[in-house]
């Protein structure tokens, strides 16, 4: 066991500054006894000297800068100007902060956030002000500052994303005082069961295990452990790699139940829920057609390094858990300010954020429920960790062509391989992808009839009994002549049960059009993490410079849709000629995807072993282009929206109310009020669900 240092009075001349910045600037230490260690923040560039600027008698704009009333023309590059009123407001507000002053704090981080947007820079073009924007964002909605602002009616209006399940149990000041009684179980539970990491029982430790034992908590409790059978394995053997305690997989499960595409509100992502600028700190790619915090493995390796270099920094487990939680620059403040380096004295003097006071009790409660479920009244059957084949694809290809040439299941790829956005698999000829035990050689053989560059639009369809031609292009939208010349077939050619035929790409389809109301406490990047999209699209969708809008905005957005062929916001408006260009929805669990039209140069009669089974998803075929959309009026998009079809889904183990609503392309709001069953309790696998699926 590690040992954990006890009271720690720091220095109170640390400069504030130094501590509050994020971690990624830290080095590494593995010392039990290692003291807060940050530092000092890059060079800001500052005003040029005199002889670089000439008096100019122009009112002063900046109340931060604090200067006279007449200023000096600044011949700075306009990216050096941002950064330095963007480092003074961020200053300011941490001074504030640190007075409890947390209404000018808060006007201070605004004002850092509102140079950005009238600055008519582009964030993401500048790594040195995306870092630092970043940084702000962290600070407004991670701090206290959240704590104090009134919370908002939920969005109704197509946030499709799951909550994270540590934002369903209650502040510890809502529980009621824990059980004496549980309090000795506990102590005695300690004594028996082996653990790498200290486990303390107090009050707010025991408020958190009578609620696990509630009919609610022990529904959260017991979905996460079921879960983490998938993962257990993978995890500890990554977490001792690492050298960092075994027991901090109960993190994992408070942040997301080991759901890896759970995405919160604020755009935190993965078992793992690593915002992005962290992900990429520790080398998570993101990118139009991947998300790599979604990967399971890879997201453990980056989480135990993370968490590494955390312990490095406090030298405390309780402290690196609140760090993990609320940024290191929240808790490195609170240690400053109070002079205590223990996270009971910061809980105590309320000196952390609300959140981050629950979240240590709530992953040592959790700790002990999991090492002696019994004991807690808590029932589970672990799932067992996938048996899988790898596969290098060497070129993109449909996760639907995927499924038809391996006999495989559409929904057990995208669980194997979380971290897809998209369809289809990116253009990296080191991608690897995870297919079901014992369908790698059905996959080669498969993907053999069609030649490469089709594998992002054409299909395999095994013929069934009864099966014409003629069904089957209407199946897949297209002309059975198509059919016939991608299968060099000739007129009085017939098919027969068992033929497997290559179907060429299907006509274009469409994309779904969102109408999202921005929420207090969104960022760009959290919207764009829910309907996976890039922050640019949104901007271009809707003609917003920088990288924040007003609460209340109401965006225009085009779920999964592809930025190189999505239109732009003002494609969307009324044109010359009063009519309005516009996207229909696709059908759903449809995604655009590259395709091209060509003719086939595979034989007509494969063998039926080639392609063992299809599957009844109608192709999405190429992606939509702004050449192929016609022009309708707003009226009838808005009308072909509300079509609806009604239908039931089967829960399957590891579905989640989030990837139950993505693949119908409708919400979790509209699954729970179909299923009012659902608000009362957790779904499981085996439900059957009523759906109403937007067309």
């Amino acid at each position: 066991m590690l040992p954990r240092p006890g009271r720690l009075l720091l220095p109170l001349s640390i400069p504030l500054v130094a501590l509050a910045l994020t971690f990624a600037l830290t080095g590494c230490n593995d010392s039990a006894k290692q003291t807060t260690r940050v530092k000092a923040p890059a060079p800001v560039p500052t005003a040029p000297p005199p002889q670089q600027a000439e008096n100019f008698p122009f009112p002063e704009t900046s109340a931060a800068a604090g200067q006279s009333a007449y200023r000096l023309i600044d011949r700075r590059a306009p990216r050096d100007i941002l950064l330095v009123k963007m480092k003074e407001y961020f200053d300011a507000g941490q001074k504030a902060f640190d007075a409890q002053n947390l209404d000018k704090a808060r006007e201070n981080f605004n004002n850092a956030i509102s140079a950005v947007l009238s600055s008519g820079i582009e964030v993401d073009s500048d790594a040195e002000v995306s870092a630092l924007f970043d940084q702000i964002l962290d600070t407004l909605h991670a701090d206290a500052l959240e704590d104090t602002q009134t919370a908002e009616t939920e969005n109704t209006e197509g946030g499709l994303s799951e909550p994270a399940p540590i934002d369903e149990i209650p502040d510890m000041t809502t529980l009621p005082r824990g059980d004496p009684r549980l309090a000795l179980k506990a102590e005695q539970e300690i004594m028996k069961v082996p653990h790498d990491m200290p486990l303390a029982v107090n009050d707010s430790v025991l408020q958190y295990l009578n609620f696990f034992q509630t009919d609610h908590g022990r529904l959260i409790v017991e979905t996460g452990l079921r879960r983490a059978g998938a993962y257990r394995d993978m995890i500890r053997q990554v977490l001792k790699q690492e050298g960092v305690p075994q027991d901090l997989i109960y993190l994992a499960q408070a942040e997301s139940a080991f759901q890896p595409q759970a995405v919160s509100r604020a755009g935190a992502r993965g078992i793992w829920q690593f915002m992005p600028f962290r992900g990429e700190e520790y080398d998570l790619t993101r990118s139009w057609w991947i998300d790599e915090r979604s990967d399971p493995e890879k997201a453990t390796h980056a989480a135990a390094h993370h968490l590494r270099d955390l312990y490095g920094m406090f030298g405390d487990w309780y402290l690196v858990m609140a760090a993990y939680n609320s940024g290191p620059g929240n808790v490195a403040r609170a240690i400053e300010r109070t002079g205590y380096a223990d996270f009971w004295e910061l809980q105590k003097r309320n000196a952390l954020p609300a959140q981050t006071r629950n979240y240590v009790p709530i992953i040592l409660a959790l700790t002990l429920v999991a090492k002696d479920p019994a004991l807690y009244g808590v029932q589970i059957a672990p799932d067992a960790p996938p048996k899988i084949d790898l596969v290098k694809p060497g070129h993109p290809v449909d996760l639907r062509l995927v499924a038809d040439a391996t006999g495989a299941e559409l929904d057990d790829l995208r669980t194997l391989n979380p971290q897809l956005l998209r369809l289809v698999t990116p253009d990296d000829s080191s991608f690897v992808l995870k297919l079901p035990v014992g369908t790698a050689d059905r996959f080669k053989s498969g993907l053999a009839q069609i030649p490469p560059d089709k594998w992002t639009s054409w299909r395999l369809h095994q013929v069934t009994q009864g099966e014409t031609l003629t069904d089957i292009a209407k199946h897949y939208r297209v002309t059975a002549a198509s059919i016939r010349e991608s299968n060099h077939m000739d007129a009085g050619d017939e098919i027969a049960t068992g033929d497997a035929l290559t179907i060429p790409a299907a006509a274009p389809r469409a994309l779904h059009l969102v109408h999202y109301k921005v929420r207090r406490g969104d960022t760009l990047t959290g919207i764009a993490e829910q309907f996976s999209v890039t922050t640019a699209d949104i901007r271009r969708w809707n003609h917003i410079r920088g990288n924040a809008v007003p609460r209340g905005s109401h965006l225009r957005i085009y779920e999964g849709g592809d930025p190189s062929t999505a239109p732009h916001a003002a494609a969307d408006g009324p044109s010359h000629s009063g009519k309005t260009k516009t996207v229909a929805e696709s059908d759903p669990g449809e995604e655009p995807i590259p395709a091209t039209r060509a003719k086939a140069t595979r034989s007509a009669k494969s063998s039926p072993s080639a392609a063992p089974g299809s599957k009844s998803a109608p192709s999405s075929g190429s992606k939509a282009t702004s050449r192929s959309q016609e022009f309708h009026s707003e009226a009838a998009h808005e009308a072909a929206q509300s079509k609806a079809a009604a239908t039931r889904h089967k829960v399957k183990p590891g579905e989640t109310l989030y990837s139950i609503a993505r693949q119908y392309g409708t919400s979790v709001d509209a699954l729970r009020d179909a299923n009012p069953e659902l608000k009362h309790r957790s779904l499981e696998a085996g439900d059957t669900l009523n759906v109403t699926a937007q067309r």
